[in-house]
């Protein structure tokens, strides 16, 4: 492992813990001393995206979570959120077995996490994953999401579309009406 301060090869792992599908290694480096952490995965097999334009590519995560940050870019989530959603996706494609997969799948698997996980990512995610043409299909794409039964927004996130105000009551008006003419006579 190479220091990424002096870039010597001898180091010494200090901690090592396990992770949900890898290892956090806590290294100090034996000529400057610097610490630093790596992290070791387990790298199944070689697998291949196939594109839209019917090109092949290796599957590569960090290329999936660049696109989920962006989507979920000044989101107050969870610490950990958008890690977990990777790993979720990327353990599924995998559990598929298969050694090419269309984009389109792993489109889909993003897109219905991120409809659970937070509705204005999923909007986000959505509108350059589906290509909308116009206003009137991300107006759809809204549309159906509060339509949906996940019309209940994630917790700590507000609604998509204002809510409307009931109508006070009687006793609440005359309250109000209460309070407008005491404060007429206070100045």
């Amino acid at each position: 492992m190479k220091c990424p301060y002096c870039g010597e090869t001898e180091s010494k792992v200090i901690d090592s813990r396990s992770l949900g599908d890898g290892t956090r290694r806590r290294r100090e480096c034996l000529s400057c001393h610097s610490r630093f952490t790596t992290y070791e995965r387990v790298q199944p097999h070689n697998l291949f995206v196939i594109k839209k334009d019917g090109r092949h590519e290796e599957f590569n995560r960090d290329k999936l979570l660049s696109g989920v940050r962006k989507a979920c870019e000044k989101r107050s989530l969870p610490t950990g959120a958008i890690d977990k959603l990777i790993d979720d996706i990327e353990a599924e494609i995998y559990r598929q077995g298969k050694a090419e997969i269309p984009s389109a799948l792993i489109g889909d698997l993003v897109i219905g996490r991120l409809k659970k996980l937070d509705h204005i990512a999923y909007i986000r995610f959505a509108s350059v994953y589906r290509e909308f043409g116009d206003i009137t299909d991300l107006k759809q794409a809204v549309d159906g999401l509060v339509e949906s039964k996940s019309q209940i927004p994630p917790a700590n996130q507000l609604p998509l579309l204002p809510q409307e105000k009931p109508e006070p009551s009687d006793q609440n008006r005359k309250n109000i009406a209460g309070k407008q003419s005491r404060r007429g006579k206070n100045k």
